[in-house]
């Protein structure tokens, strides 16, 4: 339960709206139930972050429901696989929301907390930018300070070799690579920190959308790899925030 609700529900108590019965039982629960969805009004306490809004195949006015009552309990929201008609209709009822559209991401009441430095995005080409993306915005939503580093595949690796003290100066590294994978190899290769590696769906038909540089990220005979699944960037975005809260922000290699 984040604190403004617990806040609210006391104030409640205090001024007669709430029984102590109707509060322990708001309390107890820990979700609200909207008929289509059950809202996870807890998640902040419990992982550090609130639930976050998954777009692709709701209906609009579920998404735009569950938006409104997500930010009645926290500051601010991030709602990723958004359109652009989602964002529209996101916005008309919370104004305070912008959309980032390469990585498809909607946030509500953004933050302008002090970010901490530490993580790296790198992505293989152009054609793996979105997911890249969506891995760079969602770290940034979750208190973070991001590096870009784009088109710097292993189809000509002098660029990546130009940028090696960028990658020994970053504390945790997402490698978004489609086609045959190998640069989260190559990355890890360079540097002693941890790499996220994310495949992505970007590649010729042998490719299958995804699963060869998928398994060749999970064959990776370089250490310190962990994997996600195809196109997700978000779960990068949100491990490598994890990973980055751990440790003092000015250590470097």
């Amino acid at each position: 339960m984040s604190d403004s609700r617990l806040d609210r529900i006391l104030a409640d108590v205090a001024s007669g709206r709430l029984s102590a019965e109707e509060a322990a039982q708001l309390l107890g629960r820990g979700f609200e139930d909207l008929g289509f969805a059950a809202i996870d009004v807890e998640r902040a306490r419990r992982r550090g972050y609130p639930e976050v809004v998954f777009c692709q195949g709701k209906a609009t006015d579920h998404i735009v429901e569950i938006a409104r009552n997500l930010a009645k309990h926290h500051t601010n929201i991030l709602a990723t696989r958004a359109s652009a008609e989602v964002f529209d209709a996101v916005k008309a009822e919370l104004p305070d929301s912008i959309y980032y559209e390469r990585a498809r991401i909607i946030v509500i009441r953004p933050s302008d907390m002090a970010r901490r430095p530490g993580i790296l995005v790198v992505s293989a080409g152009t054609s793996d930018i979105p997911v890249a993306e969506e891995a760079a915005v969602t770290a940034e939503y979750m208190g973070n300070q991001v590096d870009r580093m784009y088109d710097v595949g292993v189809a000509g690796i002098h660029r990546l070799l130009s940028q090696t003290e960028r990658l020994r100066c970053a504390r945790v590294i997402i490698a978004v690579a489609g086609m045959e994978g190998a640069l989260p190899s190559v990355v890890a290769g360079l540097t002693s920190k941890p790499v996220i590696a994310v495949p992505t769906s970007v590649g010729y038909g042998a490719h299958f959308g995804g699963l060869a540089p998928l398994l060749a990220m999970l064959n990776s005979c370089a250490s310190g790899i962990t994997v996600v699944n195809i196109d997700n960037g978000f779960g990068a975005g949100y491990a490598a925030s994890l990973i980055n809260s751990l440790g003092d922000s000015d250590e470097t290699e």
